[in-house]
């Protein structure tokens, strides 16, 4: 039977890579690219209803200990209490706006008692290094700010401070467990990112473009390339397998080149015609 001819090593180490590659772009490859478009959609969402609605004292929208969730993050917040700059943290390897950038990381304790995390803004690099900027303000201060959920870096890498820092303590992520970490605070998850014009603030960080990107198309693309990859395998197979084939050796007419002899005629050719 001609079919069997589909176990040689040679088609059966094609179909193994024709078919990995299909599964991987049905089973991560797009799923991956679908949950990044739903999680723009559910940034967007959250961002465009901030807009509508009044910013309220913190403890109401995200209670002490809970991290902010896709139902809180993004909500504008109101908060009173006294930085704490001896405790200030550079946030380093940022981008904003296309361009590097540092952002200022400093404790702030409500007048509550409860500490929290404050994303002052951006600063650009000063050939390389962080220049001179504002300290944040001395005494109670009442500022208006969104909730953020913290960042991870992938290496969890502790806050340090060296000759390269300027004696700062720098960091790789905004994340308040990091901060927690470097300063022995009992800092809230999660972060606030400060609005323009509040106390304390430096270049205020812009908010994320409401569109929804590439994302589902790019999902779609990569079901379109898994269809094609088993199409194809389809296709060759079905051309192989007649009379004159390929894998065919039944001696039916003269014997039709594979794709891959034609290829490499192809790559042959190259040279003499340059």
């Amino acid at each position: 039977m001609r079919w069997k001819l589909l176990l040689r090593p040679g088609w059966l180490a094609l179909t193994l890579v024709v078919f990995g590659f299909a599964v991987t772009c049905f089973t991560v490859l797009s799923p991956w690219q679908f949950d990044r478009h739903d999680d723009r959609s559910t940034q967007n969402t959250a961002v465009q209803s901030s807009f509508d609605e009044q910013p309220r004292p913190l403890a109401e929208i995200l209670p002490a200990g809970q991290r902010p969730g896709n139902d809180t993050e993004w909500r504008r917040v109101l908060v009173e209490g006294t930085y704490l700059p001896e405790h200030e943290i550079i946030a380093r390897l940022r981008t904003v706006q296309g361009e590097p950038a540092f952002e200022v990381l400093t404790p702030l304790r409500t007048t509550s008692g409860r500490v929290v995390l404050v994303d002052r803004g951006y600063l650009r690099p000063d050939n390389g290094d962080v220049p001179p900027y504002a300290a944040a303000p001395g005494g109670v201060v009442r500022v208006e700010a969104r909730l953020r959920a913290d960042e991870t870096d992938p290496q969890r890498r502790d806050a340090f401070s060296d000759v390269s820092t300027q004696g700062r303590m720098h960091a790789y992520a905004v994340d308040s467990r990091t901060v927690a970490r470097a300063t022995d605070l009992d800092i809230s998850p999660g972060y606030l990112q400060l609005a323009a014009g509040q106390p304390g603030v430096l270049n205020a960080l812009p908010l994320p473009q409401l569109e929804a990107g590439p994302f589902f198309s790019y999902a779609l693309q990569w079901v379109a390339f898994g269809v094609m990859a088993v199409l194809g395998w389809a296709y060759f197979t079905v051309r192989e397998l007649k009379p004159g084939g390929a894998l065919s050796d039944d001696g039916n007419g003269p014997r039709r080149k594979s794709v891959a002899e034609l290829l490499a005629e192809d790559e042959a050719d190259e040279p003499a015609s340059r």
